[in-house]
């Protein structure tokens, strides 16, 4: 059983061994591609990923002969190609955890006037599959699908680290401990904090961010990724307050959106 008390498959998101090295590293060098890092050459990606010179310039002709990147000859580099794009879409259009969130996260979003974001963990990153904005206008909007987080220092990431195994948790400190030496000690024992709320309420909170409080809560399905759904607002408020506010309809929330997808599983189920 999970944090959440629903059944959990192992994920492998943390921790899983490559089948294909080739593969890999191909899409290492597509993520490596991010807002701000739009237009990258040989020489960053390499740098980026870690991978050899050589072998990235072998793999960006593969990755331009299959449509998933573009060379833009005047900045001899690369942009991610229209490929990639209709991939993002068929996840946001078949993703059955999405499909079933997004309208509870809207309502929740509009009657509460917070923040509803859905995300999952990519490595040691959270991505989000949507984000619901409490203001519309779209110039302020900060977090948008397919953003990237840290695991370490959002509710997010931490909420997900309490829903999986403890083999993957041990992998990822490990890792953290490697990445960040100087403040290992300290996310740690955040961490460990954190894993130990979502074990007795089932959520987690933080402030990672100057006056931007999240609250998360795992969502485990079995056969399916550990999701995870947050409420979030910027407020001046101290955290103890927004948690005493938002922690019943955020775990309200959690609570629907499994109910809706133990229907949509029922209704989709072969009969007997």
């Amino acid at each position: 059983m999970d944090a959440g008390g629903k059944p959990r498959k192992a994920s492998a998101r943390l921790d899983g061994q490559a089948q294909n090295r080739s593969l890999e590293r191909g899409l290492e060098i597509l993520k490596a591609f991010r807002p701000g890092a739009d237009v990258l050459g040989n020489s960053e990606l390499a740098e980026k990923t870690g991978i050899a010179k050589a072998t990235v310039s072998r793999l960006t002709q593969t990755l331009v002969t299959a449509g998933l990147l573009v060379h833009d000859p005047r900045a001899r580099a690369y942009r991610l190609g229209a490929t990639v794009l209709s991939l993002a879409l068929a996840v946001r259009l078949g993703n059955p955890v999405l499909q079933a969130a997004l309208p509870l996260m809207r309502s929740a979003s509009d009657r509460l006037r917070v923040n509803v974001g859905l995300a999952t963990a990519d490595h040691d990153e959270m991505v989000y599959l949507d984000s619901v904005r409490y203001n519309r206008k779209s110039a302020l909007r900060t977090v948008v699908s397919g953003q990237r987080v840290p695991i370490e220092l959002t509710s997010l990431g931490r909420a997900y680290l309490a829903a999986v195994s403890e083999d993957q948790r041990v992998a990822f400190l490990r890792r953290l401990q490697t990445r960040r030496p100087a403040k290992f000690a300290v996310l740690e024992q955040q961490i460990v904090e954190a894993i130990d709320c979502v074990k007795q309420n089932r959520y987690c909170a933080a402030a990672w961010q100057l006056e931007v409080v999240a609250l998360s809560t795992p969502l485990v399905i079995s056969g399916l990724p550990v999701y995870v759904v947050n409420m979030s607002l910027s407020t001046p408020e101290p955290l103890p307050k927004v948690v005493e506010r938002l922690h019943a309809p955020l775990l309200s929330l959690r609570s629907s959106i499994l109910d809706a997808m133990d229907q949509s599983l029922a209704e989709t189920s072969p009969p007997l």
